[in-house]
């Protein structure tokens, strides 16, 4: 390949996320300086936190600006390396964003750069051994702290994180609950998952049937999409539980601010604790959480499962899966295979 080609973020969003959003370009490859690598982009990433992004506001982490490529984590092969602790040919992980080429360092973005382990697929480190994994390891465990016998809801269910977050839930001993939009959706995360039932808010009263599947209630709500589905768990809540604050996909693209949940005085009534968390507070103890998480995996305690498409014209379009519901597990998208 002689140029870079890129999908520069052109236009901020109002409501959802559009091909007129971005701008398809092509550039001259970029060098790499001193301690630095050039890296060729070979896996994306995509999460809904993308969204977020891409608004002009502060946040955990700076807006994307207008004419840059979009962000995004992704895998990707050292082509040229001006680092010591890297060669060509190398499988590495970085914040790379939507084009071909990116110059990365240890110290460069938000994930900096790191090799893919041995004998680890590079899909793998990009869901339930990367950000999702920790995600769902940290701010289960960390903020939800599940004892054996409780009962953890789950939001978000049959996506990436919410998938993990279920069945480390059932490996603590917990009865679990999961979220999730369709009749297909909720039978893969009791059948092949492990989780003791399922509300498909699609097509049932969720607060009705929080009621129904937690008759002992709620005593940790790992929440993923906010809104209504928040107030309806808080009806249910335990004494002492706690409610972890992961996102609120439901709000992403709305027009207008999304009303807070009216029913917040439970968390007075009940004692409970309600906190969000951002995992890359926790990345300085990544090593823990990943050899917990590759553990449960070679036992066969734990599943995960990718949504990978392919093409990079076709990148915008994959963001938007993960707002239609299209995806189940975590959405990657392949530009290429290794050289």
């Amino acid at each position: 390949m002689n140029t870079n080609r890129q999908w520069l973020l052109s236009k901020r969003p109002f409501g959802e996320v559009g091909i007129d959003n971005f701008e398809y370009t092509e550039t001259p490859i970029p060098q790499p300086g001193e301690n630095q690598v050039l890296v060729r982009n070979l896996l994306l990433s995509f999460d809904p936190t993308q969204r977020g992004w891409m608004e002009d506001r502060e946040s955990y982490l700076p807006p994307v600006k207008l004419g840059e490529p979009m962000r995004a984590g992704s895998v990707g092969q050292v082509k040229l390396s001006n680092h010591p602790d890297f060669s060509e040919g190398d499988l590495v992980q970085t914040t790379g964003g939507w084009q071909d080429f990116v110059v990365a360092s240890p110290d460069i973005g938000p994930m900096g750069l790191s090799k893919v382990p041995d004998g680890i697929q590079p899909e793998m480190m990009m869901s339930v051994l990367g950000v999702t994994g920790l995600t769902a390891y940290w701010g289960l465990l960390d903020l939800g702290d599940p004892q054996p016998g409780e009962t953890v809801l789950v939001s978000g269910a049959a996506g990436a994180t919410g998938s993990i977050a279920g069945q480390i839930a059932k490996i603590k001993g917990c009865r679990v609950v999961g979220i999730a939009g369709g009749a297909e959706k909720c039978s893969w995360l009791v059948e092949e998952l492990g989780f003791d039932e399922a509300i498909d808010y699609k097509n049932e009263d969720v607060g009705r049937r929080i009621g129904e599947t937690c008759p002992k209630r709620v005593d940790v709500y790992f929440d993923n999409v906010g809104g209504t589905i928040l107030e309806a768990a808080l009806n249910h809540l335990n004494l002492k539980s706690r409610v972890v604050l992961c996102g609120g996909i439901s709000g992403y693209n709305a027009t207008e601010p999304v009303p807070g949940p009216a029913n917040l005085m439970n968390l007075v009534v009940m004692r409970a604790r309600m906190e969000g968390f951002i995992v890359l507070d926790y990345m300085d103890r990544a090593g823990i959480a990943i050899q917990d998480l590759l553990g449960w995996i070679k036992e066969g305690k734990l599943q995960f499962q990718v949504d990978v498409q392919e093409g990079f014209e076709n990148i915008p379009e994959t963001l938007n899966r993960l707002f239609s519901g299209k995806n189940k597990g975590k959405q990657l998208l392949k530009i290429d295979d290794p050289s």
